[in-house]
């Protein structure tokens, strides 16, 4: 199957296309690469493209005769979201809308889309899929939207799709070939890894008052190959006019305070921190119940253990050639 993976260059991305070639498919990435990067695509040909341009993704869609699209092109920035909603509406939604239009014209039914736990906003329990969608960013409010879309257009247009709402990616490709580069960077492992290698003399946490243990936030880390694995067993799973939608994590959280520990444990290194005011938008908790996806798509994690994740994620930064990537995300 040849399938259109949007934002392909970035990091969940990247990881599904070398998940889907492993599995005999041909991923052709569309990206701007804006936050993606070019020495991650490593698997199939590569369009340069912007997911707000529906003809250029139409003749993409048309040239490569593609069977289906994995969309991962959006922005990820919950703070950002909150300053900038319209940004956030303009690329996750209307951009969304710009390559469904595209593959109606071009007959492309087949639909997985990257979602986000976002989409529920707080709830302390193990969150399952009938639990409430009640965003508390735009960011999350923007995926929702999509969902939302998607259920129409199985209606009315009859478009398969899978919606797969995933908690905290983390770590790496294990053989080191690909990994998580960002800039700027806001995630809790990485920083907290650059930490430890000496790239950054500290991380702030933001929020210690919060009503957990340690009072700092809870959140469930899923391993990227998993997430990865994740979407070419979804790809299988569409049906026509169909819109299922599931929840992908490890069904078990780790504190703020506890994933630094475990850096410091797995790298033998100091990471400092300081205590900072709570992020708006930030939920205290936020875990998975993954039944739905275990029970449909024989989904689960392979690699749940968090010091797997920040131990290949610390194999991946301190590469030879990680300097070089850094410094490319940077610019």
């Amino acid at each position: 199957m040849k399938v259109l993976v949007t934002g392909g260059a970035g990091y969940i991305g990247s990881h599904s296309c070398q998940a889907l070639a492993a599995a005999g498919h041909q991923p052709v990435v569309y990206d701007n690469l804006r936050t993606g990067h070019l020495w991650a695509v490593q698997h199939g040909p590569f369009e340069h493209g912007d997911i707000l341009d529906g003809d250029r993704i139409f003749n993409v869609l048309r040239s490569h005769k593609i069977d289906a699209v994995m969309h991962f092109a959006a922005l990820a920035y919950v703070g950002e979201s909150l300053g900038q909603p319209d940004l956030y509406y303009r690329t996750n939604v209307t951009g969304t809308l710009s390559l469904l239009a595209a593959m109606r014209t071009a007959g492309t039914e087949k639909f997985v889309f990257s979602s986000t736990c976002a989409t529920f906003g707080a709830i302390d329990h193990p969150i399952a899929e009938d639990d409430p969608q009640t965003p508390i960013n735009p960011y999350g409010a923007s995926k929702l939207m999509v969902e939302r879309i998607l259920q129409d257009y199985a209606r009315a247009f009859g478009l398969g799709s899978i919606s797969l709402r995933y908690f905290n990616a983390a770590g790496s490709d294990p053989e080191g070939r690909l990994g998580e580069v960002h800039w700027p960077e806001t995630h809790l492992i990485p920083l907290a890894l650059q930490t430890a290698a000496g790239l950054r003399p500290g991380i702030e946490v933001f929020g210690t008052d919060y009503l957990t243990p340690d009072g700092t936030c809870i959140r469930d880390y899923i391993h990227v190959c998993d997430l990865a694995d994740a979407h070419v067993r979804a790809l299988g799973a569409i049906e026509p006019a169909k819109a299922k939608a599931y929840n992908l994590g490890n069904g078990a959280g780790f504190s703020v305070r506890q994933v630094i520990d475990r850096v410091e444990a797995v790298t033998g290194r100091t990471v400092p921190w300081t205590a900072a005011p709570r992020r708006p938008g930030d939920p205290p908790r936020l875990i998975a119940c993954a039944d739905a996806a275990k029970a449909d798509l024989g989904w689960a994690p392979n690699r749940p253990a968090l010091d797997d994740m920040i131990s290949h994620a610390w194999s991946f930064l301190t590469d030879p050639n990680s300097a070089s990537r850094n410094r490319q995300a940077s610019q």
